[in-house]
C-alpha cells in the first residue's frame, strides 16, 4: 500500500506511522528521517539543503520532493510505503501525483488524524523534558511525575522546551492550518481521504487506521 499520513502538529503522526508501516510491512518515510540521512551522507541533495538550513531559510520544495523520490525508490519501497511529513503543501502534493503516475503508480489513501486545536495545545503544552536526559519525558496531565517538576527516573529538573509553549505551538498551528491543511481538500478531490478521529488509546487509533484500510 501507497500511503500518506496527515494531521496537525501533536496528532501522534510518528507513533502512528511506525506502528501503521510494521502492521503494513512497508517502510516509514518522514521527512524529518530524509533530511538527516541525506546530510549525514553528504549527498548532493543534503549539502544544498543545509546550505538554506544554516543560512535560517526554509529548504525549497525541489530538494524536499527530490530527496522523497529517491527514497522511493530504494527497494524496500517497491511494494508501497507511507509518508509523514511529505507532501506538506499542495505543490508538494502534486509533484508526488506526478511522480506516482510517471511511475505507474498510485496512492491507496491519504489518513487523516484529525483531533481538536485545544486537544493539540495540551497535548504539546504538557510536555516537560529531564534536564539530565531527554529521553525522560514526562507529561502534566498524562504522564505527570510523581513529584511535579522532577524525573522519577534520575531526579533530574523537568522544564518545558521554548518549542512546547503554547504561544509557539498556537503558531505551529496556524502554519498547519495555512501551508498543509489545503493538501486534505486536494486528496478529498480525488476520494482518497479517510478521516481518523485521533483521541483515546495509541493501540485503539492504530486499530481505527487499520480497519479504514481494509474497507
Amino acid at each position: 500500500m501507497r500511503i500518506v499520513l496527515v494531521g496537525p502538529p501533536g496528532a501522534g503522526k510518528g507513533t502512528q506511522a511506525a506502528f501503521l508501516a510494521k502492521n503494513l510491512s512497508i517502510p516509514h518515510i518522514s521527512t524529518g528521517d530524509l533530511f538527516r540521512a541525506n546530510i549525514s551522507q553528504n549527498t548532493e541533495l543534503g549539502r544544498r539543503a543545509k546550505a538554506f538550513m544554516d543560512a535560517g531559510d526554509l529548504v525549497p520544495d525541489e530538494i524536499t520532493i527530490g530527496m522523497a523520490k529517491d527514497r522511493m525508490e530504494q527497494p524496500d519501497a517497491v511494494n508501497g510505503f507511507l509518508l509523514d511529513g511529505f507532501p506538506r503543501n499542495v505543490s508538494q502534493a502534486e509533484a508526488l501525483d506526478g511522480m506516482l503516475e510517471e511511475a505507474g503508480m498510485k496512492l491507496d489513501a491519504v489518513l487523516d488524524l484529525e483531533v481538536e486545536e485545544d486537544e493539540v495545545v495540551k497535548r504539546i503544552a504538557g510536555r516537560r523534558i529531564c534536564r539530565n536526559d531527554s529521553a525522560h519525558v514526562f507529561h502534566v496531565v498524562y504522564a505527570a511525575p510523581k513529584t511535579p517538576g522532577v524525573c522519577d527516573t534520575c531526579g533530574g529538573e523537568l522544564y518545558q522546551r521554548e518549542d512546547d509553549s503554547e504561544a509557539t505551538v498556537r503558531n505551529r498551528l496556524e502554519v498547519y492550518h495555512t501551508q498543509t491543511e489545503p493538501i486534505i481538500d486536494y486528496y478529498k478531490a480525488q476520494g482518497l481521504l479517510v478521516t481518523i478521529p485521533a483521541l483515546g488509546e495509541v493501540a485503539d487509533v492504530t486499530q481505527r487506521a487499520m480497519d479504514a484500510l481494509k474497507k
